[in-house]
């Protein structure tokens, strides 16, 4: 096949990776693929390593004249099977770029909601009519995709697990000293932002439920912690000495690796990544039960689902292993179990070759 993507530039080298190392492995199986990008992105000196052809996109832009024609005469002159969008600029710049081509163009969802039938924007985007079909990164966002696009490519719409590979995670764990705490303490990692559906501050009202325990260390990875209204949630807490504030961090896995659990309070999750690279670091998760994070996490196997919102329930679990070593020992096994079996990359990039293979049969 000749694949031509436009993937996701990322902020950071491991939120593109496992999108990035499909694009490596299907160029490594045989296919011819194409990757229209910019510098800034993040896997950029990967891509020229790898067997891709790497063109450097001539706009950045949403709706770009210039990079849709720069696509389209490409499709043309190479004969482009698929076309392969992942990025929210890229996907409307491709499907205008795929009119009049035999190209079948395919887009990207990652998260639930927006794609408003009712918006006439999105017809130009997210609803665009050369859309031939959607990947969904979780069964949650598949339901909601399915429920917006049009009849004739709703047995498109296909759900395919960002996989990973454990073997991604080789780096060691972070020096827990350089996040002023130590290993002999009970170090719980929680990645979010200020956002108030992505529940921190259910994380913080857990901790009012911990105070007993002395060497227990929340490490809040994010931005915009330092300032209201989170400043006065984390005081309130009485536990403030024990809340670690890093700010954004591009070496998450480092972090997970070197942590206990990490706890995901999220009200609604796609497929949450941060839950992947710290099941393929072996560290357990405790999660809210969005539905996201749900198709990852399997109760009492590789960590715990609570109900969303319960702050008491996140901490009941964080003290069920903070006083059972045997128990989190067996969620880590489980973790890695997950990555290696329904989270792997290699079913990933099969899948991937199999939906592709299904939609150019159409």
């Amino acid at each position: 096949m000749k694949i031509l993507a436009i993937p996701n530039r990322g902020r950071s080298y491991n939120a593109v990776r496992p999108e990035a190392e499909c694009y490596i492995s299907l160029a490594k199986s045989g296919h011819e693929v194409t990757i229209f990008t910019c510098e800034s992105n993040a896997y950029y000196s990967d891509y020229k390593k790898a067997n891709i052809n790497l063109i450097e996109l001539s706009s950045l832009k949403k709706y770009s004249l210039s990079v849709i024609k720069q696509i389209h005469r490409y499709i043309k002159q190479h004969n482009i099977d698929i076309v392969y969008a992942t990025e929210s600029n890229g996907i409307p710049n491709a499907a205008f770029a795929c009119i009049g081509t035999k190209a079948k163009m395919i887009a990207y969802r990652g998260t639930t909601g927006g794609m408003y039938k009712t918006d006439p924007s999105n017809y130009l985007c997210t609803l665009h009519p050369r859309i031939n079909g959607y990947v969904c990164v979780s069964n949650a966002v598949k339901k909601h995709v399915t429920t917006k696009v049009r009849a004739a490519i709703e047995s498109n719409i296909i759900t395919i697990y960002k996989g990973h590979d454990i073997n991604w995670y080789n780096e060691p764990a972070i020096e827990l000293s350089s996040l002023d705490t130590s290993p002999t303490n009970f170090n719980i990692l929680c990645i979010g932002s200020p956002r108030s559906y992505k529940g921190m501050h259910v994380m913080l009202d857990a901790m009012k439920h911990l105070t007993d325990l002395d060497n227990i260390k929340l490490i809040l990875v994010g931005d915009n912690f330092n300032c209201e209204p989170f400043s006065s949630q984390i005081k309130a807490t009485g536990m403030s000495e024990h809340i670690i504030e890093t700010g954004f961090r591009s070496d998450v896995p480092q972090i997970a690796k070197a942590c206990d659990i990490l706890v995901l309070p999220s009200e609604r999750e796609g497929l949450p990544r941060v839950v992947l690279e710290s099941l393929a670091s072996g560290t357990p998760v405790i999660t809210s039960a969005n539905e996201g994070a749900m198709e990852i996490i399997e109760d009492g196997i590789n960590g715990y689902v609570v109900p969303i919102g319960d702050s008491e329930a996140i901490a009941e679990r964080i003290r069920h292993l903070y006083e059972n070593d045997k128990e989190k020992l067996k969620l880590a096994d489980g973790a890695i179990k997950t990555i290696k079996t329904t989270m792997s990359h290699q079913k990933t990039v099969e899948n991937y070759i199999t939906y592709f293979e299904k939609i150019l049969s159409c």
